[in-house]
């Protein structure tokens, strides 16, 4: 059984997609997810206290800043503005796929996990993930 899901983002962080996946999962088997972009990722990530996903935000900022940043001067990919290669160097740290186990319907999930898409770029954007769930 296979997805197209669309995201929409608004910015810099973390998007819980948790119960979207939750809904259309069924049966036993294992769900892989893949983003289709180069700027974005994925994360299982707690989502119980929404200041884990505020402190991962300010440390991937600070591990990876704007290309405008004086530390970022050697970067020479910035025709789509200061967040674009940072965005790209974030995703390549990041994952961009994951493989959840699925038991009668259920993701297999921590107490405190959630799916997330992980943006990385600072204007809107529409995010596709490409969902397979295998028996």
């Amino acid at each position: 059984m296979q997805h197209q899901f669309s995201i929409h983002t608004n910015g810099p962080g973390l998007y819980e997609i948790t119960p979207l996946m939750a809904q259309w999962v069924q049966g036993t088997g294992l769900l892989s997810l893949f983003i289709r972009h180069t700027s974005a990722s994925l994360l299982v990530q707690e989502n119980a206290d929404p200041e884990v996903q505020t402190d991962l935000q300010g440390f991937f900022s600070r591990l990876v800043p704007p290309a405008d940043h004086p530390a970022m001067a050697y970067l020479t990919h910035r025709y789509e503005g200061p967040d674009d290669m940072p965005a790209h160097i974030k995703a390549a740290l990041l994952p961009v796929s994951l493989a959840i186990p699925v038991h009668n319907g259920r993701l297999a999930l921590g107490r405190w996990q959630g799916i997330y898409v992980f943006e990385h770029r600072h204007a809107p954007h529409r995010r596709e993930i490409s969902a397979h769930l295998s028996p």
